[in-house]
């Protein structure tokens, strides 16, 4: 029998093509009353793998709008009870469910101060939507799954759509228009459920990412520890280098996201160098070379364009992790002492 995780994983093509389908309109107006209100930086509010969406959203609002992008921290609004100045700010919460207390005291607070106010989530119902002023939902249907996939991804191509139609870039929206097809074809073409075989006995390892796909690997990082409970660390190759090399030696596994890019020249001597100390490298990458390094190559097309290549890269992650559940063993559907839902103050 096929398995939840499986099937949502398959769904991902779907349900970005929704998304882009449904929310054109909506994050027009978004975006039109975002350059409007003209905010002096972002602050976004997450938890868990919608956290990991905001540190994408980190980059590609900094790159492609010029904005400063910060992290929310819940605690001060909550247990503190010392929530900093939000003046002047666009205000993010993104959460699949839409439940948590602490990512709505967030826009709670934002909004009592006057900042402008988004809700990215999968349920149009959620308290989270309801202390927005605008809501962008992700179309996903319903996540039965405690691992979540497709609500990532939909996460991403959400803040995707809205970066581009604040920046009013027509091209990059043609480049995010293409992308439903490009995941459909890793689907159909990835052999990475298959090759994570090779790691049944794996208990720990890193993973590796940088720029917009520093957020790729800390959620990678989390769906190994959510399904497969192997210890794995993620970290940027600068990071990296600076001491935890040192756990590198003969086998040890080092997953690495290799794209195409800013950061690809800088890539090629990092994973030169951990193969030199005979780490176990798995790939992630859209380069020949990079792929030519690797034990286990994870191949994705070439020419994705990098502020969207983590939409893509993570696929073949969610495919490696999955088979890799299902070595080790494991249901990948009800991994141990997890909820669907996670309610944090």
């Amino acid at each position: 029998m096929t398995s939840a995780l499986a099937r949502e994983i398959a769904e991902q093509p779907r349900v970005l093509a929704a998304l882009w389908e449904e929310e054109r309109t909506g994050i027009e107006k978004i975006a039109r009353t975002v350059r409007e209100y003209g905010p002096r930086y972002v602050v976004i509010a997450a938890r868990g793998t919608s956290d990991n969406a905001a540190r994408y959203g980190q980059y590609l609002f900094g790159a492609h709008n010029r904005l400063s992008v910060a992290l929310a921290t819940p605690s001060l609004f909550t247990l503190y009870r010392s929530p900093p100045r939000l003046e002047g700010a666009l205000v993010f919460g993104i959460s699949q469910s839409g439940q948590s207390p602490d990512i709505v005291a967030v826009l709670d607070e934002a909004r009592r101060q006057g900042a402008l106010t988004v809700a990215v989530t999968n349920d149009p119902a959620s308290p989270l939507a309801g202390a927005a002023a605008h809501l962008l939902p992700l179309h996903a249907g319903q996540e039965t799954s405690l691992a979540a996939t497709k609500t990532y991804t939909a996460q991403l191509y959400a803040l995707a759509l809205l970066s581009a139609r604040l920046a009013q870039d027509e091209e990059r929206l043609l480049q995010a228009a293409a992308l439903p097809q490009v995941v459909a074809r890793v689907l159909a073409e990835s052999k990475a459920t298959a090759q994570a075989e090779r790691y049944r006995f794996m208990s720990a390892c890193v993973v590796i990412g940088r720029g917009y796909n520093y957020a790729t690997a800390y959620e990678l990082a989390l769906k190994m520890k959510e399904l497969t409970y192997v210890l794995a660390e993620p970290y940027s190759p600068a990071d990296f280098l600076h001491g935890p090399v040192a756990m590198v030696e003969r086998g040890f596994p080092v997953i690495t996201f290799a794209l195409s890019g800013a950061v690809a020249m800088e890539m090629r001597p990092f994973l030169a160098q951990v193969r030199e100390r005979e780490a176990e490298l798995v790939v992630v990458s859209d380069q020949a070379d990079a792929l030519a390094l690797a034990h286990t190559p994870l191949p994705i097309p070439a020419h994705v364009p990098e502020w969207l290549s983590p939409i893509v890269a993570i696929v073949p992650g969610q495919l490696f992790a999955l088979g890799l559940t299902l070595a080790k063993g494991y249901d990948p559907d009800h991994p141990r002492g997890l909820r669907k839902v996670t309610l944090t103050v």
